[in-house]
Formats: C-alpha cells, sequence, structure tokens
C-alpha cells in the first residue's frame, strides 16, 4: 500500500492521550507520520474500528512554533483553489519497496527501519539485497551489510543493482536523495574482467572513484592469480577505466610490470584502439617490431584490423584483415597480406630482394537465407612461395601443401515444371612447386531438370516408353592457364580458351526379367569454341606453321549407350551356435555398351613437301584441337564395359551375454572390379583391370584403402606395351602395374574406459585453418600457428573448470594417429616402391592443465624422419603458455609464447621465436 507524501506544511500535532490506550496511541500515529512523509510501501493490515479520542491532562509541557501556521478550515482558506505555478517536485521520485524474511522493525526514537534476513530495497532502477539492510528516514540513507552466523562467518552478503551494473561488496551506503553510495569491499563485473575495491564511491549512474583496487580477468576473482593494483581509479561502466599508478601482482607478488598511468577499454561492443605489437631479432634481417597496427570496429557487422611489421634492415610487411556477419543471413573474413623481403646487406654477393604475397577469402551463407539462392567463397591464392619464405607465420599445413585452390559460386533455382538451374563459379588452381596456375573466369552451367513426356498425369511410371526422359544442360567456360610471374598482369589472358557446349540428354530405363534393371540413351553435344588453327607446311621455312583463328567455330557430335544391372545376395549360415553365425555377400555386377561415330568430316590434311618439291607425308588435323572442350573423334569407338561391385558383412555372437541379437560387422565395405574392350579398336581392345576396396576393422577405429592396376598385356624389350597377352609371352595372367595402400588408425584413452581430450576453441579455430588453407583435419603435419592472425592465439571464451579427478593419474587423456601409406609403380618394369611413409601424431594430457603432443614420421623409402613437430601447452587459468619446436629439417625452429587469454588484455604477452637458417 502507498501513501501518498503531504505538503510540507503539514503540521506536526501531539494528541494527549489516555494511559491506558497511550502506548498503541504513539505507535500508530508514529507509524503514520512515517508513511506519510517518505512514503514507503509496506503490507498494512487491515483497517478496525477507529478509537475514539478522549482529552485527558497530560504532565508533559508542549509548545507550538510559532512559526507554524495551523490550517484555516476550508470555508475559511483562500478562494484561489488551484495554483498555477507548479511545484518543485521533491527528493524522492518514487516509491521505495522494502521487505524481509525474519521481521520488519522501526525505531522511532533512531527514525530508522531494520530490515533483518534476506532483506530487499526497491527504488527506480536500484535495487539491494543484503541479509541486513537499515533505512535511516531522517537523512534518507540506507545501509546494508552481511550476517554472521554463531561460528564467525559471514552470509547474505549485499548486491547492489542498477541498471545493468551489478555490485557484490561486503556492505555499502546509498542516499535516496542524491543517488551517491559509498561501497566497501566491493566486486563488480565489467565486459569479461573484474573490478576488485576496497573502497568504493559512486559519483552517479555513470561515473565510479575507487580506491586501491583490483582489475583481473580471473575467473576466481575471489582469489585471482594475477591482478593489477591501481592506487586511484575511475570507472565509467561499459566504457572505461582511467588509473593512476598501477602494476600487475601475480599470486600477490608484486612485478616490475607496471604503468605511470593505464587505460583499461570496458565494452561489450566492438571498439577501434591499437593494437600492440610485440618486439624481436632476427639473425638475417635485425631487430624487429611485428603485428602491431590498429584495429577499426567499423560497425556491428563487420571490422578491420590493420597490422605490420618492420625490421632495421629494412624488410616489412603489410596485413589487413577484415570479419564481417548478418544473422541468419550470412558471415565470412577477408584478408590481404604482403611482405617485402630483403636478404643480407647490399653491396654482398647473396643481397636479394622480393615481395611476396597472399589473399584469403572465405564466405558462407545461412541455408535458410535464401533457399533458391546462394553465394559462397573460399578463396586462397597469391604467391607460390608465400608459405615457404613468410616470415611472420608457422603453417604446418600451408607449408607442406603443394596446392593452393579457391572457389567463388553464385548458384540460382527457379522453381516450377520443368525446374531451371543456374551457376556461376569462378575457380582458381596453382602449384606451389611448378608455379602453374589454372583458373576459370569464369564457368557457367545451366540446366533444366528432366522432363518425362509420356508420364502419365497421376501414378508411377511404367515400362520403357513412360521412363523417356530429357534433359538441357549448357556449360560455357573462359578458361587461363599462366604462371606465378605473369598472374594479375595483361599477358595472363593471351592464351585464354573460351567456349560452351550444349547437351541433350535421352535416356530411359526399365525392368527387364523382373530383376534385371536395363537403361540406353542417346547423347546430342554441340560445342562452340573461339580458339581453331590453321596448319600448313612452310617449303622455305622446311617446318608445320601453325596459325591460330580467334573466331567462333563449332562442332556437333552425338553417342549412345545402354547398360545392363542387377543385384545378387548370397547367404553363407553357419548356425547360431557358430561364433560367426552367417556372413552375407552382395554382388552388384554390370555390364555397359557404348557407340561414338567417328566424325572425320571436321579434319583436315596438309602436305609435308620436300626440297625437290616431292610431296612425302600428307598430316591430318582438326582445326578444333585447342578447343576448349577437346576435339571431336576421329575413329570409331565401340566398346564394352564390365564392372563388377561386392559388399561383406557378417554376423557375429555378441560378447553382451543381455544382447538378443547377434552382432553385424563389415568385411569389406566394397571391394570393386572395372575393365573395358573395344570392339573397334585394330590392337590392344582390352583396357587394364582397376581394382579398388576398402574396409574397416577394430570396431571401425582402423580404416584400410587399397588399389591396383592389372594389366593384360605384355612388354617388348623396349618397355613399350605391344599387342599380346602377358601369358602368351611367357608371363603370368596379369601384369601389375600399380598398387597402393592406405591405413590410417586412431586410439584413445576413451576407448579403455578413460577421459577424452577435450578440443580447445583455440585447436578448433587451429584445425578450421588447416582446413581452409588445403591441409589436413588431424595433426599429422602438426597444428598450425599463424603468428599474425590473432584469432588463433586468444580465447574469449571462459573455460567450464571441472573438479581434478583424484584419479587423474591412472586416466591420463591421451589419444594416438597412426597413417602409413605406400605407392608401388610397375607400368615400364620399374619394379619399385615409389613413396613409402609412415606419419604418427599424438597428444597427452599429463594433467588437468599440463598438455604434451607431437607430430613426425619416417620416409622408409628415403629412411629418414619426415617434418616433426614437439607441442607444449599449459593453462594458467587467464593465461596461456605454450611452446612449439621444430628441432630438424630444413624449418627447424621453435617459439615460446605466455599471454593473456582474455581478449581485451590479449596485449599483454611475451613471444620469443627462433626461425628457421637461411638456405643459400
Amino acid at each position: 500500500m502507498a501513501i501518498q507524501k503531504p505538503s510540507h506544511t503539514f503540521a506536526k500535532i501531539h494528541l494527549k492521550a489516555l494511559r491506558t490506550n497511550i502506548f498503541h496511541i504513539l505507535f500508530a500515529l508514529s507509524f503514520t507520520v512515517f508513511m506519510n512523509t517518505f512514503s514507503f510501501a509496506q503490507d498494512i493490515p487491515p483497517k478496525t474500528k477507529p478509537i475514539k479520542a478522549s482529552a485527558v491532562k497530560d504532565t508533559i509541557k508542549t509548545s507550538v512554533d510559532s512559526l507554524l501556521q495551523i490550517q484555516k478550515p476550508l470555508r475559511e482558506q483562500d478562494t484561489i483553489k488551484l495554483d498555477t505555478i507548479s511545484k518543485k517536485k521533491g527528493m524522492i521520485e518514487d516509491i521505495v519497496k522494502y521487505s524481509a524474511s525474519d521481521y520488519v522493525s522501526f525505531n522511532r526514537k533512531e527514525q530508522k527501519t531494520y530490515l533483518f534476513n534476506n532483506a530487499k530495497v526497491t527504488y527506480l532502477d536500484m535495487e539491494i539485497t543484503a541479509g541486513i539492510i537499515v533505512i535511516n528516514h531522517d537523512n534518507n540513507e540506507v545501509y546494508a551489510g552481511r550476517l554472521k552466523d554463531s561460528l564467525g562467518n559471514y552470509t547474505q552478503a549485499p548486491v547492489f543493482k542498477q541498471g545493468k551494473d551489478v555490485v557484490e561488496p561486503d556492505s555499502i551506503m546509498f542516499n535516496f536523495d542524491t543517488e551517491k553510495a559509498l561501497i566497501w569491499n566491493s566486486k563488480t563485473e565489467q565486459s569479461g574482467g573484474y573490478i576488485i575495491a576496497e573502497k568504493t564511491k559512486k559519483e552517479n549512474d555513470s561515473v565510479y572513484f575507487i580506491d586501491r583496487g583490483k582489475f583481473t580477468t580471473s575467473a576466481d576473482p575471489d582469489n585471482p592469480e594475477y591482478y593489477f593494483l591501481m592506487r586511484n581509479a575511475k570507472i565509467v561502466p561499459g566504457k572505461k577505466v582511467v588509473t593512476g599508478l598501477t602494476n600487475m601482482f601475480i599470486a600477490d607478488v608484486p612485478t616490475p610490470i607496471g604503468l605511470p598511468f593505464a587505460y583499461f577499454p570496458l565494452t561489450q561492443k566492438q571498439t577501434s584502439g591499437v593494437i600492440f605489437p610485440s618486439f624481436g631479432e632476427d639473425s638475417n634481417r635485425g631487430y624487429n617490431i611485428q603485428n602491431g597496427g590498429y584495429y577499426f570496429a567499423i560497425s556491428d557487422y563487420a571490422d578491420l584490423a590493420v597490422t605490420g611489421d618492420y625490421y632495421t634492415n629494412g624488410s616489412y610487411g603489410l596485413r589487413m584483415q577484415s570479419q564481417y556477419a548478418a544473422r541468419y543471413k550470412f558471415r565470412g573474413n577477408l584478408s590481404f597480406r604482403y611482405e617485402n623481403l630483403i636478404t643480407s646487406e647490399r653491396g654482398f654477393p647473396d643481397y636479394a630482394k622480393s615481395s611476396i604475397y597472399n589473399i584469403r577469402w572465405s564466405h558462407a551463407q545461412d541455408a535458410k537465407a535464401n533457399p533458391n539462392s546462394r553465394f559462397s567463397a573460399s578463396v586462397n591464392l597469391g604467391s607460390s612461395r608465400y608459405y615457404q619464405q613468410s616470415i611472420n607465420q608457422l603453417n604446418a599445413s600451408n607449408f607442406l601443401n603443394n596446392t593452393l585452390s579457391s572457389s567463388i559460386s553464385y548458384s540460382k533455382t527457379f522453381q516450377g515444371e520443368p525446374q531451371v538451374n543456374l551457376n556461376l563459379t569462378a575457380t582458381h588452381s596453382q602449384n606451389t612447386q611448378t608455379q602453374a596456375i589454372n583458373m576459370t573466369l569464369p564457368t557457367f552451367q545451366g540446366s533444366v531438370s528432366r522432363i518425362y513426356p509420356f508420364a502419365p498425369k497421376i501414378g508411377s511410371k511404367k515400362g520403357f516408353i513412360q521412363n523417356v526422359n530429357f534433359q538441357y544442360n549448357v556449360r560455357g567456360e573462359n578458361r587461363i592457364q599462366t604462371t606465378d610471374s605473369l598472374f594479375f598482369k595483361k599477358e595472363m589472358f593471351d592464351d585464354a580458351k573460351i567456349g560452351m557446349q550444349h547437351s541433350i540428354p535421352l535416356t530411359t530405363n526399365f525392368k527387364l526379367f523382373k530383376y534385371l534393371s536395363f537403361s540406353t540413351g542417346a547423347n546430342y553435344q554441340e560445342s562452340w569454341t573461339l580458339n581453331t588453327i590453321n596448319k600448313r607446311y612452310d617449303q622455305e621455312l622446311e617446318q608445320v606453321v601453325e596459325t591460330e583463328l580467334n573466331n567462333f567455330d563449332s562442332f556437333r557430335t552425338y553417342n549412345f549407350n545402354m547398360s545392363l544391372g542387377t543385384t545378387v545376395y548370397g547367404m553363407f549360415n553357419f548356425g547360431e551356435d557358430k561364433k560367426i553365425q552367417s556372413i552375407r555377400h552382395v554382388m552388384r555386377p554390370s555390364i555397359s555398351y557404348s557407340l561414338s561415330p567417328a566424325f572425320d568430316k571436321y579434319y583436315e590434311t596438309y602436305e609435308v613437301i620436300d626440297a625437290n618439291g616431292l610431296t612425302t607425308d600428307e598430316v591430318e588435323y582438326t582445326r578444333f584441337e585447342n578447343s576448349i572442350f577437346g576435339s571431336p573423334n576421329k575413329q570409331l569407338s565401340s566398346s564394352i564395359g564390365l564392372s563388377l561391385s561386392n559388399n561383406f558383412e557378417a554376423k557375429v555372437r555378441d560378447k553382451d551375454s543381455t544382447a538378443t541379437e547377434p552382432k553385424k560387422i563389415i568385411l569389406l565395405n566394397n571391394l570393386n572390379f572395372t575393365t573395358a574392350y573395344n570392339i573397334a579398336a585394330d590392337s590392344l581392345r582390352w583396357s587394364p583391370i582397376r581394382m579398388t576396396g576398402g574396409t574397416q576393422i577394430l570396431d571401425n577405429k582402423m580404416r584400410i584403402n587399397f588399389g591396383a592396376t592389372l594389366d593384360p598385356y605384355a612388354l617388348d624389350s623396349n618397355n613399350a606395351k605391344i599387342d599380346k597377352f602377358n601369358i602368351d609371352n611367357g608371363g603370368s595372367l596379369f601384369r601389375l602395374t600399380s598398387a597402393n595402400l592406405t591405413l590410417n588408425y586412431s586410439l584413445s584413452s576413451q576407448m579403455f574406459g578413460g577421459k577424452e581430450i577435450k578440443e580447445t576453441p583455440q585447436d578448433q579455430r587451429s584445425r578450421e585453418e588447416s582446413l581452409r588453407s588445403g591441409g589436413r583435419d588431424d595433426d599429422l603435419f602438426g597444428k598450425p600457428q599463424d603468428f599474425a592472425d590473432q584469432r588463433l592465439n586468444t580465447d574469449n571464451e571462459r573455460d567450464v573448470e571441472e573438479e581434478p579427478s583424484e584419479l587423474y593419474n591412472y586416466k591420463i587423456p591421451w589419444s594416438l594417429n597412426f597413417a602409413y601409406a605406400v605407392n608401388y609403380s610397375n607400368t615400364r618394369r620399374e619394379n619399385e616402391i615409389s613413396s613409402h611413409s609412415l606419419m604418427v601424431s599424438g597428444n597427452v594430457d599429463l594433467s588437468p592443465r599440463w598438455s604434451v603432443g607431437a607430430s613426425s614420421g619416417y620416409d622408409l623409402k628415403s629412411k629418414g624422419i619426415t617434418y616433426t613437430q614437439l607441442r607444449f601447452e599449459r593453462d594458467l587459468l587467464s593465461w596461456r603458455m605454450n611452446f612449439s619446436w621444430v628441432p630438424f629439417s630444413a624449418r627447424s625452429s621453435w617459439n615460446f609464447f605466455i599471454g593473456i587469454k582474455s581478449s581485451i588484455l590479449s596485449d599483454i604477452k611475451y613471444d620469443k621465436r627462433r626461425q628457421s637458417d637461411r638456405q643459400l
């Protein structure tokens, strides 16, 4: 119940009460005056019958202030009832609400209200909860403190809330009139950091002054492992902390790391600011400043970080990185890196100057943003030797990867019957060893969904006629082949090939004899090109002269095909009492036939004339030799294709005696054989048999894939293939020309009832970085470490701490990965192992906060250890420390880093590196 505050001319009246009722009358009157004066809201019990006043003689002498004017009766008041001048607003602007669990007591003499146990006071946007709260009505102040139990422990510490600011002190005093406060031993969270102060003065809603405060990002503010001691500081919640003399304390031990004044940004939004650099020394380029720059908070949807490096020998680097996102629409990041490298000193014979660059772009559209339109990008292009020569990044997956690839794609679907699909793609592939670059700028693809002209309007399609269907596809390309030296120069477009290909496939399928699936079809293609040639023999030069004709030309081809296939199931039962109860074998044989006519009308001849003017030879060629989609067939092709795929599964008795069903396991996931026979060929009609297979064993932890090529024809003395079967030449039925085997095996402590190694946010970002660079999903090539990319070095998420198990030493989390690969080559009687390697990587959490890892391998052919990386990492709660070491190879180096995890103090770090030696 709320009672409105009366005017200031309200008269204080001292009643003479009866002695028998004096206690009740004084209490009721005092409480009423209190309620009317300060407008505090509290539940009041229902009114009872009024007590009739009676006049008695009071022994207490009273006097009335001469300045106090008694209010006149209503009929004697001024005739002006409404004052046109607005009254001043009272000091208290709203109702003050309060409550407590145990009791609410008002002391009239002290003019104070006491609230005990789970006390709560609310005024405007301010709320105080505490064990005990005392309200002083004389000066409109409230005091909140803790409760002390019989054991001397304090409970129910005050919690002060105003707007979004929350303060947890030992005690607090707040004034309702000025809205100022004094806070003792406060603790508040601001933008991921904690501010702990012995004494705080709240000036207003936006300014706090503290005395001997601590600033930390520790997850345990009651016992922080580090903090900055601020002697005097000013806090603007949600914006900044400005302090005078401050220095860092580690485990309550002061360190010389300090500043005469400091500025800590506090904001929930992105803000622009300076990126503090790191300092170091390079034996090849002198002293350096790295990764310093400026961060631009462009908007809530995009940012930009500009950083650079400088070396005393004149080398420098520049990087720009931007991230952007629109919720439920798209997200991505874009980066550009440039380095101007100088080796040695001018005047020395080994002096060299070079520049390298790299462009990265990743864009992903939300699947729900537009189901009929989609845009995506994954770009990684630049100098071929960037990852090998860059001096400010050490990304093993990029360094060991020989290919840079990019793709930008936009697709649009027009719903309807038939459905139309359009796709526009730009691709890029770059070999970092040969520096050859292949690009398509762009590739256009369009298609119309299958049309069934004879299909029934209702029901399923049956038979040969009803399943007849056709499509329309179109593909256009602008293909560019260039080198690293000509990239982004006009010369790269000189040898561009442009063309477009239209195709209309006509197919049908039906069941034959119930168990056989038969399909047949024809395909019509028309190819357009702007790249044709003309050849002639120049008698004076005595050589063939080729002339490029950059004009429009086209050719048309067609072919026929049919196939027949089925599925055969075989079951071998051994009995339910056997360990292996049954084996199922699934075979899918298929036979196909294709016919491609000869289109010799597109072929021409030129004569080779000797010095005497006599024709010595006639050479046949087609003007479409340089066409982007190849040239038409010169000879008739009529071939039969044979294929057989197999799958083997078994049912075994489950080791679990309570299981009611046998366990299914895969013996061979696939075992495939393919070959072909060319009827129209004059010789070598059989194609080599290609065999591939794969399986998973050991509870699907080991993956095995293998393949082989078997050639039925023999070789002559010059190791050239001849039209004679190998068995007829005194050899075996087939000649093994190539084979390959890969094996991957993963082990972890979780398989043996132990704990699983948890992937940290930093590990996840490193793995994503490796995949974007074309690396592996695992750490067999080591973990990426990009010193110029702050995303891989900061951890914005707070770790969820778990209580360490007392039996941790007996359940140490660990993981182990093996990869084995071998390739055999015998095409021309080489009979050699072309490559043979074993790679291994492992990670062990020695304690909840200590982890070590290693990645290495052994080249069994060259008999040497491959790229090796050793990793040590220590989680220091609010800090992170790691050490990585490449002990040998041409990339031998090490790196040490220690820094604060939180992004707001990520500039407080120390890193030291030893780069790889120069290769002369």
